[in-house]
């Protein structure tokens, strides 16, 4: 970590008039203390900014939501004893740094916003609605149950919401499996056709913010073909709905004759969506080819790596980001907060994947600019080194960013999923 020094130290000596016998001591005036943020040098950001150790560690976090006076309310997975609900972090001294934690609230818990006076928080089969007033760290009440028996059996079961423009909440509810085969995971084991998964999951659901008690019957598929949307967030301008998405794995595992190392590395795209009502992106029956940017017919359906088949009249992406980096959470940034060339776009949190070798990708926060209300269809890393060096293996990183958010003074606050830590990046 390094010290970003406000003046250099003033220093004095003062020696007083005598004999050699008998000299003055020295008086040393002390330096400044230091001022500015202390800046955590294992995270790469761009020049002109700093990433801060915001809070060290809350625990098992996922997504993370930034209030307008600066507080953050952190959806937790699970606190000790296995309860999940929420952190909430206030910095009370203005030094960069959480120094009041609030925890409250059950469940293991992945999604989470803020609109109009209410908390809203998805557990794995549920989204629940907290009142809470402005400034305050805790709800003043119970929480009432928007939506209930969401399914979350076996994989991603986690669920992402985004508040639309007209107050309406969208679920990203994840496939049960890697691509609808019974049983799943099974090398060269075609998949089920048509897909029952797709009744259910592996699509973003639609529901009103104004009803309790909703299940999943009461709300409206508004796009499907989606095996987990779990970066899900909506443009502050147009209003419009954005998913990133998670990629199918082992290409190369359970179909080896048709795929090399490499390409099962490499394939398929993490997609960044624009999500349209009625949208299909595919999923199990095709996937994103990044190389030759298109969908491509998935094995388990009688593709080979080339043919496109039914897959022409799915859903393209905007953009095809690189396979197996395991999009997480998606924030935009606020306007005129951030500074020129981060004012409109996306950030996005990758948490990293276990199936690309040999050696692991991602980790790292993304930047997605956008011309007005439309992606310009390029992207950077934005801050990386979350991993801390080369990893040939998930279990081997040091941190895996699994929230983003963006607060409303041009701070981009990012958390992670092993030890809880929550960075602040400001600018400097």
């Amino acid at each position: 970590m390094k010290t970003i020094p406000r003046v250099a130290a003033i220093v004095a000596l003062l020696l007083a008039c005598g004999g050699d016998d008998d000299p003055t001591p020295p008086v040393v005036e002390p330096p400044d203390p230091p001022s500015g943020p202390t800046c955590d040098n294992s995270i790469t950001v761009p020049d002109g900014f700093c990433a801060i150790r915001f809070h060290n560690g809350v625990g098992s976090a996922r997504n993370l939501v930034v209030a307008a006076n600066g507080d953050v309310f952190v959806a937790m997975r699970a606190r000790s004893g296995g309860r999940g609900g929420v952190v909430a972090l206030r910095d009370t001294d203005g030094d960069g740094r959480a120094d009041r934690t609030q925890a409250w609230g059950e469940g293991g818990a992945s999604g989470i916003a803020l609109h109009e006076g209410s908390l809203y928080l998805a557990t794995d089969n549920a989204v629940l609605r907290y009142a809470i007033a402005a400034g305050s760290l805790t709800p003043s009440g119970s929480p009432e149950t928007i939506v209930q028996g969401l399914p979350s059996a076996r994989n991603h079961a986690t669920k992402s919401i985004a508040i639309g423009a007209d107050g309406s909440i969208f679920v990203g509810i994840g496939s049960p499996g890697n691509n609808c085969q019974s049983p799943a995971r099974t090398a060269g084991l075609p998949g089920k056709n048509p897909c029952d998964e797709l009744e259910t999951r592996a699509g973003i659901w639609r529901f009103a913010s104004d009803r309790t008690g909703q299940t999943q019957s009461d709300g409206e598929r508004f796009s499907t073909g989606v095996r987990n949307g779990a970066a899900l967030a909506v443009h502050p301008g147009s209003g419009e709905l954005y998913a990133v998405i998670h990629g199918r794995d082992q290409l190369r595992e359970l179909w080896p004759a048709l795929y090399s190392q490499s390409e099962g590395s490499e394939n398929p795209s993490e997609e960044f969506v624009h999500v349209r009502q009625g949208s299909d992106f595919g999923w199990p029956y095709c996937y994103h080819d990044p190389i030759n940017n298109r969908k491509v017919l998935a094995p388990e359906y009688g593709g080979d790596g080339e043919t496109v088949g039914r897959c022409a009249e799915m859903d393209d992406p905007v953009i095809g980001l690189p396979a197996h980096w395991a999009p997480n959470a998606m924030a935009f940034s606020p306007g005129d907060a951030f500074p020129q060339g981060y004012r409109n776009g996306a950030f996005v949190a990758f948490h990293g994947s276990w199936n690309r070798t040999p050696t692991q990708a991602g980790y790292n926060v993304v930047w997605i600019p956008f011309d007005g209300n439309e992606p310009t269809g390029e992207w950077s890393v934005f801050a990386d080194g979350f991993a801390g060096g080369r990893i040939t293996s998930s279990s081997q990183a040091d941190n895996r960013p699994t929230g983003v958010a963006a607060g409303p003074d041009g701070a981009l606050y990012v958390s992670d999923s092993l030890r809880g830590r929550i960075w602040k990046i400001i600018v400097v």
